[in-house]
This record gives structure tokens, sequence and C-alpha cells, in this order.
């Protein structure tokens, strides 16, 4: 393994990391709220906003996140390069595809 790909698996995993904490204080609706409806809510609407469905809705999408991150760095670090698209982004999509359907759903 050279050098780079030690470096990248590393940025990977530590990404993965990251947002799987994001996830688990998201779902227990603790710390800041990564969520566009609330960052870009006024400081009123904060206030009266029920914030649950926001901070369940970013959970899944770190949580997604963090797994589809995990799975690309193991497969980097098996140097599986040729499968990677074929799992990383269907899993992509299913993120997006949630996040913009709980968009609609909750708004």
């Amino acid at each position: 393994m050279d050098k780079d790909l030690i470096i990248g698996i590393i940025f990977v995993f530590a990404f993965a990391v990251v947002c799987g904490i994001i996830s688990f204080f998201s779902f227990k609706e603790k710390g800041f709220l990564f969520n566009n409806a609330y960052i870009y809510a006024s400081k009123y609407e904060r206030e009266r906003m029920d914030k649950r469905p926001y901070y369940r809705q970013s959970a899944i999408v770190f949580m997604l996140i963090s797994i589809m991150l995990t799975i690309l760095g193991i497969l980097m670090v098996l140097q599986l390069d040729e499968i990677i698209p074929i799992v990383v982004i269907p899993f992509a999509i299913v993120t997006v595809i949630y996040a913009l359907v709980s968009y609609i759903k909750i708004g």
C-alpha cells in the first residue's frame, strides 16, 4: 500500500466516525441541528418549530453517510477498487432519495 492510499483510508474512516457521532447525537436530539430548515429559520421560527423530525432526518442521513464511508474504507483497505462504484454509488443515491423524500414529507 502506498502512502497516499493510507492517508485516504485514514481520512475516509475519520470522516465516517465524525458522521457517526453526529448521527448518534442527532438521534438523542442533542447538539447542533444540521438541517437547512433549522439553519435558515429565523430565531423566532427556531423557538417555535418541532425539531424532532429534523433531528431524525439528519440522524438517518448522517448514519447512511457513515455506513457508506465505512464500506468505502473497507473496500479501499481490501483494494477492491473495481467494486467501489457498484456498492457506493447506489448507497449514495438511496441517501439522497431518502433526504428528498423525508424533506417533502416533513415540509
